[in-house]
């Protein structure tokens, strides 16, 4: 009988490569890493998120964290309401909702579904609403859901130590969550496109000790906006004496007592030129043009000036790296360097010739170096060397889809909890909206992928402790664990904005994603058995899974999960052949991540040119209730498996490909054991073998299987030498 070998693979370090081919990857690495990645020495299934308020019943968690607006209160008696709603962007799938009653407008002009007894008219041409309360909820605040793109996050610096309350921008209006909901703040409309996000900086006011928030949106007509914590103004400060005037800009920053526009609109008479190259910056001090008119003056010496770049290349993004502002152009690295010369305070030296960045929102800063995506890689800035920091992803950056504004779209943020870098970008020409996310462990280096749709990040800290006083949700439901960071008072947390202004928060903790996608509405497919759901701009793809709540009306559907056929970027389908009703509004959809890790090919015996006969993995998992997972394998570089994943019967554990993650009853102690070593027997022999671990259809429409956890610590081949090659 053949010695049997061991090799064990752990701890797992090396994430997602493409630099080379499978078999001539690093052990620990793998080919595909999708909805997983490695953390601290193991491969840890994508965090999942959670709603903004999670102490409110789950059906109405819809209500409380999207971008909202207060449009007036019901009559008294007869609960009625007319009113136009703010802003000029009207469409179907927007919503309204009077206490717990949901009113959602499916069609154009006309009546919306209702999940009450009182019904509505919707006039997407004028914007009027028309609610007739049938006597029921007088006196109830009415909330418009504008239903656009969350189009930024940012923090409002207060007088309040560490306590920075969060705002978010939709396309026309800003909003500030207030502990339970989003509520609008001031009337400023902005009225830039769905491309057309938002940068903010915090910097004084009139005298050093005002919070002042400034934005931007890239939109001359909108102008420089500044927020004082009870009004929205625009500034559109003069800057010569010709009377030219700076309308926007792409950033706008504070860097050495000045506040900063890069890549600047400016208005000469009847004509407004955009100046890609240029640095616009105000005097020391204050740069409000309420309290100084010539803050921004450059014919006044120690007031504003300007500073273009030498070369036509346009200011991208830009980022410190300590007291450095280091800045982004199309395909060159400049830093805008301080002289101390009050004359010419700023001069430009460029870093790097040959790599820049595309994307606005892609720039993530770190103490030593700033992050960003270019057109030919995601580079990092140290101050000195631009480098390139993908090599072991080479292609990736490559799958940005530049149409729709692509990359416009593209957004970072640096998660300090998990020690991750996050990207949402749109892969695919058909998806206007991103529906991917690169993610970088930058301790060591590693890459991976997770399907989902974010427009918009940012950071939330709760207001408040969570106390079982305070929690009023069941203990199944959607919520962090008990002890989770995530419930303590100013625990820095990454909020999400997605296309339909749903927020939510990443949840290392969590297994499963937040419902944050809107039903608009549900009809029966042309094909028997079939439901359509309108989903408006869902950015799903055909092989994903949702899992859906909250519908009114068509109970059959709740609480499932069903793999999704796409029809457009408004339609997908599901097969529900039990469904009978009448849509009436407050649905939700999550999406369901299904892993797929794909390992290298293995062959522990390359270097002495024989083949493998491998009988069996153990892997060393996290115990979980439910768990499982599917083990596919394949031979050589063969697309077909090796090993059947249909159960059978007298077939021990691990035999068909399925390894279970929670305890086995025949064995001792393994219930109380929080990692366990379980088998697979692939039983294959060629050139090289590839594991796949993944969940099977049967397993990821099972939702007590799909949001289980799943963490591999290691592996550990058992193999035997075989033929030679040509034998």
């Amino acid at each position: 009988m053949a010695n049997i070998d061991r090799f064990m693979i752990a701890p797992i370090n090396s994430g997602q490569q493409g630099d080379t081919r499978s078999w001539l990857l690093p052990e620990d690495a793998f080919s595909k890493l999708l909805n997983a990645y490695v953390f601290r020495g193991r491969v840890r299934k994508r965090t999942g998120s959670l709603v903004m308020n999670t102490l409110v019943d789950q059906k109405y968690q819809q209500n409380y964290t999207r971008l909202r607006i207060n449009v007036g209160t019901t009559a008294a008696i007869t609960g009625n309401f007319n009113a136009i709603m703010p802003g000029t962007i009207w469409k179907p799938g927007q919503m309204f909702s009077v206490d717990d009653w949901v009113f959602t407008a499916y069609q154009v002009n006309g009546d919306t579904y209702t999940t009450s007894i009182s019904d509505a008219t919707y006039n997407t041409a004028t914007g009027a609403l028309a609610i007739t309360g049938n006597n029921f909820n007088p006196n109830s605040i009415v909330y418009f859901y504008p239903s656009t793109p969350v189009m930024g996050i940012t923090q409002y610096i207060d007088v309040s130590l560490a306590n920075d309350p969060t705002i978010a921008f939709d396309q026309q209006f800003a909003y500030q969550y207030n502990g339970s909901s989003w509520q609008r703040i001031g009337a400023a409309v902005w009225t830039g496109t769905d491309s057309s996000f938002f940068w903010a900086t915090n910097w004084r006011g009139v005298d050093a000790q005002d919070y002042i928030l400034f934005v931007v949106n890239s939109t001359p007509a909108d102008g420089i906006k500044y927020w004082n914590s009870i009004v929205w103004t625009t500034m559109k400060p003069q800057v010569n004496t010709g009377g030219t005037t700076l309308e926007s800009a792409v950033i706008i920053v504070a860097f050495k007592d000045r506040l900063i526009c890069l890549n600047t609109w400016e208005k000469t008479g009847a004509t407004t030129s955009q100046f890609g190259n240029r640095c616009r910056f105000s005097q020391n001090g204050t740069p409000l043009i309420s309290a100084d008119v010539n803050a921004w003056r450059e014919d006044i010496p120690g007031k504003g000036g300007f500073l273009d770049a030498p070369t036509k290349e346009q200011i991208v993004s830009c980022g410190f790296v300590k007291d450095r502002l280091i800045v982004y152009f199309e395909k060159s690295t400049w830093e805008l360097s301080y002289t101390q010369n009050q004359v010419l305070p700023f001069v430009w030296q460029r870093l790097n010739s040959e790599l820049g960045a595309e994307s606005t929102f892609s720039a993530v800063p770190f103490d030593k170096v700033v992050l960003g995506i270019g057109s030919n890689g995601i580079h990092a800035c140290n101050g000195s060397n631009v480098d390139r920091i993908d090599q072991k992803i080479p292609d990736e950056v490559f799958q940005i889809s530049n149409q729709n504004e692509g990359i416009y779209r593209v957004c970072g943020i640096r998660d300090y909890f998990m020690q991750l870098a996050y990207w949402a970008f749109p892969d695919q020409v058909s998806k206007t909206y991103p529906n991917m996310m690169l993610v970088y462990n930058y301790l060591n280096g590693t890459w991976a992928q997770f399907e989902d749709g974010i427009t918009a990040f940012g950071y939330y800290q709760p207001q408040s402790n969570l106390t079982w006083a305070s929690w009023t949700s069941t203990w199944g439901e959607s919520l962090a664990p008990w002890n989770s960071g995530q419930n303590e008072l100013l625990y820095k947390e990454v909020l999400c904005g997605n296309q339909e202004g749903f927020t939510f928060r990443i949840a290392p903790d969590q297994a499963m994603n937040a419902s944050v996608l809107q039903i608009t509405n549900i009809v029966p497919s042309v094909i028997v058995g079939w439901m359509e759901l309108t989903i408006i701009n869902h950015s799903l793809s055909g092989d994903q899974y949702i899992y859906i709540q909250n519908v009114v009306g068509i109970p059959q559907l709740n609480d499932k999960i069903y793999e999704v056929v796409t029809i457009d970027q408004n339609t997908i389908r599901v097969y529900e052949p039990s469904s009978t009703g009448t849509y009436l509004g407050a649905g939700t959809v999550a999406r369901v991540s299904n892993i797929d890790i794909v390992t290298k090919e293995y062959n522990f015996y390359v270097d002495k040119g024989r083949n493998a006969y491998i009988s069996k993995v153990d892997f060393y998992v996290d115990s979980t209730v439910n768990g499982q997972v599917t083990v596919n394998c394949f031979i050589g570089s063969a697309s077909g498996y090796n090993i059947t994943t249909e159960a059978q019967p007298d077939v021990l554990p691990g035999m068909v490909g399925i390894l279970e993650t929670f305890p086995y009853s025949f064995i001792p102690m393994e219930e109380f054991m929080t990692q366990l070593w379980h088998p697979v027997y692939p039983m294959a022999e060629g050139e090289s073998v590839q594991l796949q671990i993944t969940m099977n259809d049967a397993q990821i429409t099972n939702s007590t299987i799909a949001f289980e956890d799943f963490q591999m610590h290691a592996m550990t081949f058992y193999t035997t030498p075989t033929a030679s090659r040509l034998q």
